[in-house]
């Protein structure tokens, strides 16, 4: 089982040194996540910092609210940072939710919620056709830099809506499973379904999200304390913070119950600030 770390959403500075950490560890991926009406740091951004500061490590954003962006532009940007960083660059997409009128992403970006999932899909065709060094229409040159791979980097998908699992089928490498095993299970079961139905040959790559907080009381509290708040825009954020692994056997056992699930990684999403939970983390494997 390949195990990744999962950034946490404070002081962007500070994320140089857990990317460091993370790549001297047994972890394979670090992971960011992408909310506009947030403190947190641009991911796309962020990872090309981090990519800079390591060598090994793989780099994916988790995930991506492609339907923010300027489509060209975002495919120059995904190009850019899969080349700088020596094809190590992950793309992981999804559209969101609306989180209210104090959170709504789609407001702020000028982009209309209700159509998000139809310009994903336009999308990820058109940042595909632009890596492929077609020109961009009949008046205008191509767009550049070329992708290490002629298809692009490995595209993932998260999401929890029957669209959402599907375009892992039409468009994907795999799946972003963001929910505790007892959750996930049938939403696995039904990307599988909706592989075999489009006749893609191989499986999904499953890539499973876990809350993690490994330390004293300070630790713990800090972390669930920016869960809630990154969710506060649910009735029920403090519940999710419950599903937040706490001990080294746990993590374990919740690892476990992944791999039977069929996971092939999972990334520890490090809600608090301590860094030393890297080690701690390591050490629990």
């Amino acid at each position: 089982m390949k195990v990744g770390i999962g950034l946490p959403p404070h002081d962007p500075i500070s994320l140089i040194e857990w990317a460091q950490r993370a790549e001297e560890g047994p972890f394979t991926t670090i992971g960011a996540l992408d909310r506009l009406v947030y403190f947190s740091p641009d991911p796309l951004i962020t990872l090309a910092t981090l990519a800079g500061a390591t060598s090994r490590i793989r780099l994916q954003t988790e995930v991506l609210l492609a339907p923010l962006r300027n489509t060209a532009l975002l495919a120059k940007e995904v190009a850019t940072l899969d080349r700088m960083s020596g094809g190590r660059f992950v793309l992981g997409l999804g559209v969101g939710n609306y989180r209210g009128p104090l959170y709504d992403d789609y407001h702020v970006a000028g982009v209309d919620l209700h159509t998000r999932g139809r310009r994903l899909d336009e999308q990820v065709a058109e940042m595909r056709r632009i890596w492929s060094g077609e020109a961009f229409d009949a008046d205008t040159a191509s767009i550049g830099p070329q992708p290490t791979e002629a298809g692009g980097p490995e595209i993932l998908f998260g999401g929890f809506h029957p669209r959402a699992l599907a375009r892992v089928a039409r468009w994907g490498a795999g799946f972003l499973a963001a929910g505790p095993p007892n959750y996930m299970g049938h939403l696995i079961k039904e990307v599988l379904g909706y592989w075999r139905e489009a006749g893609r040959s191989g499986a999904p790559r499953i890539v499973a999200h876990c809350y993690v907080a490994l330390g004293n009381e300070d630790v713990i509290k800090d972390a669930r304390t920016t869960l809630v708040d990154y969710y506060r825009y649910l009735d029920d954020a403090p519940r999710i913070a419950e599903y937040m692994v706490t001990t080294p056997q746990l993590l374990r056992t919740v690892i476990a119950q992944y791999e039977q699930l069929g996971v092939d990684e999972v990334m520890c999403y490090c809600w608090g600030r301590d860094v030393n939970q890297v080690e701690r983390i390591s050490s629990a494997l």
